[in-house]
């Protein structure tokens, strides 16, 4: 069943994707072919995923929740452009294909991220029937927070900063929680501002998202040890080779494993408390951890 969900929701957000890029203008052709180069790799579509069964799960139609998941895609498809620069992770491999810069040049793969970030913004902002104005608002805001200083952005300078130097655990898990983290869980919460959820509920995913998000990001920590380029889609070892702090150097592999699923526990027992059907989403939050890609 989560397979075959995570699969029909990753179809689901790369058709509505590709519809978006067939429809910009040929004003730019090498810059529209980055876009989409870049957007459309592949990849599990995590973002998206959440976006889809969460708000399934709160009785929410599909086609309400497709601006949602393009957006939130757009975003990261944005922010992996931009990790993989030379100035930022110097990568030459994403999902087992050239990086936006490798296949592109430099100065596009710069122009393609700026133009996913801003694209994401306006398709958040299409009139949906059923969303309210406030509802659009609401979504902006959560998008743009947890892109930018106080989110993923953030994250990435803290990164940057801590390179080359050891960091504590409580560091490396702000670090995380902004990086990796904030992106999650804006996917839950794009999806509970759709349901217009009540706030009980809401304030409930939104720990079960900050647990798995972390969660998520403690197990690619792993698996840049454990798996191999090939599993990864990246060169295999980039963490350790680019002297960055992790979870398993701090913690060692068992004690990263151990906190791993600390986290999903914490994540189901936030599930539980819950009056919906959330098998999917429980199935999933085991999943993160039990993934080698």
């Amino acid at each position: 069943m989560l397979a075959t969900a995570i699969q029909t929701y990753q179809q689901r957000v790369d058709h509505q994707l590709t519809e978006r890029f067939s429809a910009l203008a040929e004003t730019a052709p090498q810059l529209k072919a980055a876009m989409t180069h870049g957007a459309l790799l592949g990849g599990k579509r995590i973002r998206p995923f959440l976006v889809y069964s969460v708000g399934q799960m709160l009785g929410v139609a599909l086609e309400k929740l497709d601006a949602c998941a393009a957006a939130i895609e757009c975003i990261h498809a944005y922010s992996l452009i931009h990790d993989d620069l030379p100035a930022m992770d110097d990568d030459d491999l994403r999902r087992g294909q050239p990086t936006v810069h490798i296949a592109f040049d430099e100065a596009t793969a710069i122009l393609a991220g700026d133009a996913l970030q801003t694209l994401a913004f306006e398709i958040v902002t299409e009139t949906v029937p059923g969303i309210s104005c406030e509802q659009h608002l609401a979504m902006v805001r959560v998008l743009a927070k947890a892109s930018g200083y106080r989110g993923m952005c953030g994250g990435q300078a803290l990164d940057l900063a801590s390179t080359n130097k050891q960091i504590d655990l409580d560091a490396l898990t702000k670090l995380h929680n902004l990086k990796t983290g904030a992106l999650i869980s804006c996917a839950v919460e794009l999806a509970l501002i759709a349901a217009n959820a009540p706030k009980d509920h809401y304030d409930t995913m939104m720990e079960f998202a900050h647990a798995i998000g972390l969660a998520f990001q403690v197990q690619d920590d792993i698996l840049d040890i454990i798996a191999t380029t090939e599993e990864l889609g990246k060169p295999q070892g980039s963490d350790a080779e680019s002297n960055k702090s992790t979870f398993p150097q701090l913690l060692g592999l068992d004690g990263a494993k151990h906190t791993a699923a600390q986290l999903i526990q914490e994540a189901l027992s936030a599930l539980a408390k819950l009056p919906y059907n959330s098998q999917l989403i429980a199935d999933f939050a085991r999943y993160i951890i039990e993934r080698r890609i």
